[in-house]
């Protein structure tokens, strides 16, 4: 993922390695509105076509495995602020307001699979944006009061933190001694490296104790040159 920052606007791209025609970019700007510039992308995107999403972090529905009451705007009480309990029609009565217009390319290059993979994409993204600001509305008493080295110092930390929970680490290499047989020692760069042996592995070897079927007789019996036949 990568992120840059241009004044009041951001941009987000993401892309994966083993899928190099799909990628998401997230154009973002901020206005103190209610929503009401309709060509605030126009020259980003004015020959794309579009779709204009309205996202109210109240009133629309989320999916009832992310929800939280806590994160609800409708129950929720600023103590800082005295913002929140969020009704429907908030957006006309509510001061100060703030909107947060993102353009959301995506693109998934594949035939046959393009326009459902973007369809559903552009669902999930949509989805994660409304318990994003959810979350940053109920949230204000955590960060209203920070400073903006002191919002960097978070999204370090936050960072960091998503990266150990799915596993992304530093490389680590150990080094042991561990003395190796003469056989690897002696052998040349270009021979394989496990060690050499003449004696076939344990797990191949037959049992001694077991009885070895015999397909055809031990010795062989030759007629004497020497005898000619009656």
């Amino acid at each position: 993922m990568l992120q840059r920052r241009h004044g009041i606007t951001t941009h987000t791209q993401l892309q994966c390695s083993f899928l190099p025609k799909f990628s998401i970019h997230i154009e973002t700007k901020y206005e103190d509105n209610k929503g009401s510039n309709d060509n605030i992308f126009d020259n980003e995107a004015k020959d794309l076509e579009r779709e204009v999403c309205f996202i109210d972090i109240a009133c629309d529905e989320i999916p009832e495995r992310y929800y939280k009451e806590s994160e609800d705007p409708k129950h929720f009480k600023s103590e800082k602020t005295g913002r929140g309990l969020l009704k429907e029609g908030w957006r006309d009565t509510q001061e100060p307001i703030m909107c947060s217009y993102k353009l959301v390319t995506v693109k998934f290059e594949v035939w046959g699979l393009q326009t459902r993979v973007e369809q559903f994409v552009h669902k999930v993204v949509r989805d994660i944006l409304l318990i994003g600001h959810r979350q940053a509305f109920t949230w204000v008493d955590e960060w209203y009061d920070m400073t903006m080295d002191e919002v960097r110092e978070f999204e370090r930390a936050t960072q960091e933190a998503t990266n150990k929970k799915i596993g992304i680490f530093p490389p680590a290499i150990s080094i042991s001694n561990v003395s190796l047989p003469s056989s690897i020692r002696s052998a040349p760069s270009s021979a394989p490296s496990t060690p050499l042996s003449t004696e076939a592995p344990e797990f191949l070897s037959v049992p001694k104790d077991r009885q070895r079927k015999k397909s055809a007789p031990e010795t062989l019996t030759l007629p004497d040159p020497d005898k000619k036949a009656l």
